[in-house]
């Protein structure tokens, strides 16, 4: 399981705090500290599509001038947006055990995962 923060916002700390208190093991990607894993977005835009992985209610996407913001129109857009602007990735991502990858927290939805 990756969970794939930025930094620890109210979000991703309830979902550490649930998968602890679950004992369900997991490994915290700093993305300010270890980057965006280029790697893994095709999977998280294919599971869970740029619509969602792109936080277009956070601070780091309305500080965005409005060109950008117009630009971001598909996956490749969205992918160039979040190497360059990790911040703007909606969080948590989590790749659960099984390959599923959700994007945000419930703690209603995490209990469905494990």
């Amino acid at each position: 399981m990756c969970c794939a923060p930025y930094n620890l916002c109210d979000t991703v700390k309830k979902a550490r705090t649930w998968l602890t208190d679950h004992a369900v093991d997991y490994a915290f990607h700093d993305f300010k500290k270890q980057g965006v894993p280029a790697d893994l977005l095709p999977g998280w835009l294919a599971a869970a599509g740029w619509q969602t992985l792109v936080n277009r209610k956070g601070t780091t996407w309305r500080k965005l001038d409005e060109a950008t913001r117009l630009a971001v129109v598909d996956d490749a857009s969205a992918t160039a947006l979040m190497l360059a602007n990790p911040s703007v990735i909606k969080r948590p991502v989590v790749v659960w055990g099984n390959g599923a990858v959700s994007v945000g927290f419930s703690a209603e939805a995490f209990g469905q995962r494990v």
